[in-house]
């Protein structure tokens, strides 16, 4: 196959998926396929600049929000690229930003180019954490209650209580996200978030477990465990600094458990009309009762990213996965020209 890895962008996951897509082209490359590495804020890259920017790694903290508005557009270098034209699909590696909250996608779409993973009103729904939960609580998928900024103090310790967690409406990687613990630091914590974004979320703290189901053609992989490390909530740096968080495959729960999740998991693939693969995201509380945070249309690609440890966990390695998610994209653009 050939095939465009599509990475970098604007967002403040830039780093993370430059990581990514290091990894996706290393692992196509030794899978025999020709693949390009596309930046989306560069264009296409020759093989110097693919060296200095793949090899860079993720840093502790995301990037600064005024370098990243001084990149180009999402859209308008690798569009312009003729060597995309021949191409049998792009791998997009994309996090956050216009990468993954359909906006790319819509583009693909009407230029008639195949792409992994969802279209673009998966993932706008996806992207969009208010109403991915409204729809997870039309399907009886159980999901912590939330309010959304502003909000009176008093009705957020009334429908809350605390712990409470802010977050922007649409990142990733809990960029912007605060656990808050004191209500004298909730407008703190608020106005923070609003830096990132212009809704934000208040939600329902659960104490327990954290647990992720990977999804792969519409079905359930292995189930994982994630332990932080190196602070109450698995943040950005427990995600992408070494030692940062113990990652468990499969995780350590009953098998009623685990077909629990696993059927949740898919139900809120589904229902968010997701399509390739995605990774879902649950607490598990004290109970045994699974909340479902979120679904990732476009989750970490490194070999050691939490997707592709589910897969490994039920044996496909990660190369073999990246052959099965572009496999499946071309699939699916046959099918819609029929």
């Amino acid at each position: 196959m050939k095939i465009a890895v599509l990475f970098g962008g604007k967002s403040e996951e830039r780093d993370v998926s430059i990581a990514s897509g290091s990894q996706v082209v290393k692992a196509l490359r030794e899978a025999g396929h020709e693949v390009l590495a596309v930046d989306t804020a560069q264009g296409l890259l020759s093989a110097e600049s693919e060296k200095q920017l793949l090899t860079a790694g993720v840093a502790e903290l995301p990037p600064d929000h005024d370098e990243l508005t001084l990149m180009s557009s999402d859209a308008s270098p690798f569009a312009q690229s003729p060597e995309l034209q021949n191409i049998d699909t792009i791998f997009l590696v994309l996090h956050g930003g216009s990468g993954e909250d359909g906006t790319i996608q819509a583009y693909l779409d009407l230029a008639g180019i195949p792409y992994t993973g969802s279209g673009h009103l998966g993932s706008a729904c996806a992207m969009d954490k208010d109403i991915s939960k409204r729809l997870f609580k039309l399907a009886n998928i159980p999901t912590p209650e939330w309010i959304m900024a502003p909000a009176d103090p008093e009705i957020v310790a009334q429908q809350l209580g605390y712990p409470v967690v802010v977050k922007p409406n649409q990142q990733g990687s809990t960029i912007g996200l605060t656990v808050v613990k004191d209500p004298k630091e909730l407008e703190s914590a608020v106005n923070y978030a609003f830096q990132f974004d212009k809704e934000v979320m208040l939600e329902r703290f659960i104490p327990g477990r954290e647990l992720t189901v990977g999804i792969l053609n519409d079905k359930p992989l292995s189930t994982g465990e994630i332990i932080p490390n190196l602070s109450d909530i698995f943040d950005y740096q427990s995600k992408y600094q070494k030692g940062g968080a113990t990652e468990i495959f499969p995780a350590d729960i009953t098998p009623a458990q685990d077909e629990r999740v696993k059927e949740l998991a898919l139900m809120a693939h589904q229902t968010l009309k997701l399509e390739g693969f995605s990774r879902v995201d649950f607490r598990m509380d004290a109970d045994g009762e699974f909340w479902c945070l979120e679904a990732n249309t476009l989750p970490g690609m490194t070999e050691t990213s939490l997707l592709p440890q589910s897969a490994q966990a039920v044996g496909i390695n990660f190369p073999e996965l990246c052959e099965r998610i572009s496999q499946l994209a071309i699939d699916r653009h046959k099918q819609k020209r029929r």
